[in-house]
């Protein structure tokens, strides 16, 4: 793993490090409906109050030859499809990386390492 991807253009050259791939992907991630927080337990109310920063908890990003394999690890909420949740990561995340950094997204890979019932009481994640 690299911890920046360098391109060589006519004019200069772009650097992308690891960590903003990784961010990218975090905040993608998210902001699908369903998610309840990353692994890395930054929860949907923290991310407003954090401005959506440290979001590259919970997510792994390996950079090959312009290739991107990005692995999440998530909570979602109670009651929702979990194969729904997972696919809408996937797409978005996949889409974001592509469209913000022009690299190739070979595959991302979702863990859901829990479910938030917190919800089911009125009560949210802090």
């Amino acid at each position: 793993m690299s911890d920046m991807i360098n391109e060589e253009e006519k004019i200069g050259k772009i650097s992308i490090a690891d960590g903003v791939v990784a961010s990218i992907a975090g905040i993608a991630a998210i902001e699908v409906e369903g998610v309840s927080k990353l692994t890395g337990n930054i929860s949907k109310e923290l991310v407003a109050k954090l401005g959506k920063k440290n979001l590259a908890n919970g997510v792994k990003v390996e950079i090959t030859d312009g290739n991107v394999v990005v692995d999440v690890s998530l909570e979602v909420e109670y009651g929702t499809s979990i194969k729904k949740v997972s696919e809408g990561v996937q797409e978005k995340v996949k889409q974001a990386i592509e469209n913000m950094t022009g690299l190739h997204v070979r595959v991302v890979n979702v863990v859901v390492s829990g479910i938030n019932t917190n919800t089911l009481n009125g009560h949210q994640d802090e």
